[in-house]
């Protein structure tokens, strides 16, 4: 299967799998070096080149809004359709990095724990052990590899030599479906839409290797990490002559756990790569701490159980005590890791950390029941209008930008992107965006212009989405906030990629030598 813009929606995005790095690698024409632009000198001639870029024909049916503000003396630098709504596809994060930065702080880590409630005598603790999810999105990563080994080495020290009871992955802590609002169905097998869990491991995700067998005629393999993460599968992949067009379809229905792969795969190439949907994190963790514990001669006699919602836990938990903790990186790192990647994961999990913790803390909550994302969305809205920006301008139903239903303007983006420019944490978050040229999802771009290492912003793109927002530095050593969205338009395949639209005015921006 040739790569594939990463949120790519035709009628056949239910079938297929994306490529692990294709999020991260341009088409070839984004890596160019673009022509030198000369440096508006002037407010009305910066005005004239931005205009004339986003009206060319090319751009008649599509829908431009941008907005340039100055952080130095607040003036309004250029606008266009400022205040109209349009989807920002994954520029939406900027919100939930500012909310959950607001409400939980940059410094909150977020707890795994090992509860009970039984007795413990003799090496022997009776009753069920817990493994007790609340979002941490970033368990299993390469900072907290060993983090099944650091629970089972705290229970080990306790003296704890047998769970007289079952094991109980339990990741009720978050309500709701494990998947965002207007997330579409199509996307739920693909390595951006994983399931958002308060018991995330591996980042909900499971690593697909197609090897075309040394023999045409037989059947391609097919190898998982984790392997016990491994779904049912059905069908194949045959190996074809060498130097043949190969065809990888892995496909699996919305709501059903069946992997189907077919296809063919030409002998002497490479493994393809690939990523899946974790079909359910939480038993992915409860193995692996079953795994980490017997490694260190704690013997379970029950089985493996999973508790998720809507299943009710509070009986289960009433009257335990903690036995083993282990937590996150501070919130400010998990959102560098975040937005320099654009990984969903960690965002829709930070809403919903918001979420729970407005819900535990609701004095009178509303009768009937209310999802732990509503919360997070009812926070973020509460949270608007507190630091100027209408509620009305930011129309965000979930965590990260997937979602269609999502609308901003361009205006509200800039507005945030200020109020964070004046926090404590300003510097560290726009050390945490992604910056031209150098890393995270801009590695690519801008390269030897007055933009690289310069702009450092949030970029969003699904199919027929392009927007860039964040920070830039102009030609005189003026701070720019901008917000830059392009809707409605997909270029022709003997025109340049929509980033490279982008690009273009943000460099513009950064060779601006007038002063406001």
């Amino acid at each position: 299967m040739s790569p594939l813009p990463r949120r790519l929606r035709h009628h056949l995005a239910a079938c297929l799998l994306l490529a692990s790095a294709c999020w991260l690698v341009m088409p070839p024409a984004a890596a160019q070096t673009p022509p030198p632009v000369a440096g508006a000198a002037t407010a009305a001639a910066l005005t004239a080149q931005i205009d004339a870029h986003i009206e060319q024909p090319r751009f008649s049916a599509a829908s431009w809004g941008i907005s340039v503000v100055s952080l130095d003396s607040g003036r309004t630098l250029y606008a266009y359709h400022a205040n109209q709504l349009l989807q920002p596809a994954s520029t939406a994060k900027l919100f939930t990095a500012a909310l959950s930065l607001s409400t939980l702080g940059a410094d909150y880590r977020i707890s795994t724990r090992l509860l009970a409630s039984g007795r413990l005598h003799d090496g022997r603790l009776d009753g069920p052990l817990i493994l007790y999810g609340m979002g941490d999105p970033t368990l299993g990563t390469t900072s907290s590899a060993d983090w099944a080994d650091q629970l089972a080495t705290q229970l080990a020290t306790r003296g704890v030599r047998l769970i007289h009871g079952d094991l109980i992955a339990d990741d009720c802590y978050f309500t709701g479906p494990s998947f965002g609002t207007g997330w579409e169905a199509g996307d739920l097998q693909s390595w951006f839409a994983v399931p958002s869990s308060a018991l995330s491991v591996q980042e909900n995700t499971v690593d697909i290797t197609v090897s075309p067998a040394t023999t045409a005629g037989f059947p391609a393999g097919l190898n998982f990490d984790p392997d016990d993460a491994r779904p049912p599968l059905l069908g194949q992949i045959i190996t074809t002559l060498p130097r043949t067009p190969g065809d990888i379809n892995l496909y699996r229905a919305p709501g059903t756990g069946t992997l189907y792969a077919f296809g063919s795969m030409p002998a002497r190439t490479p493994p393809q790569h690939f990523k899946l949907a974790m079909l359910d994190p939480a038993l992915q963790a409860g193995q692996q701490l079953r795994q980490a514990l017997a490694r260190r001669g704690i013997r379970v006699s029950g089985k493996l159980q999973v508790i998720h919602w809507p299943q009710d836990d509070a009986s289960l938990l009433a009257h335990t005590d903690t036995l083993g903790e282990v937590f996150s990186p501070p919130l400010l790192d998990i959102l560098q890791r975040g937005l320099k990647r654009s990984q969903n994961l960690y965002l829709q999990n930070l809403l919903l950390s918001v979420g729970a913790h407005e819900q535990a803390n609701d004095p009178s909550p509303a009768p009937g029941f209310t999802n732990t994302e509503s919360y997070g969305i009812k926070a973020l809205q509460q949270w608007l209008p507190q630091v100027g920006i209408p509620s009305s301008s930011s129309l965000i139903g979930e965590g990260t930008g997937l979602s269609r239903r999502d609308l901003v303007t361009p205006d509200a983006l800039v507005h945030l992107l200020s109020y964070l420019a004046a926090q404590p944490y300003a510097t560290a978050l726009r050390e945490a965006l992604p910056i031209a040229g150098v890393d995270g999802t801009l590695i690519g771009r801008m390269r030897q212009t007055a933009a690289e290492n310069n702009v450092h912003a949030k970029t969003g793109s699904m199919t027929y989405v392009h927007c860039m927002a964040g920070y830039v530095t102009t030609a005189t050593g003026e701070r720019l906030a901008f917000a830059i969205m392009l809707n409605n338009y997909e270029p022709a395949t003997d025109e340049p990629h929509a980033s490279r639209d982008l690009d273009a005015i943000a460099v513009l921006l950064a060779n601006y030598r007038g002063r406001n």
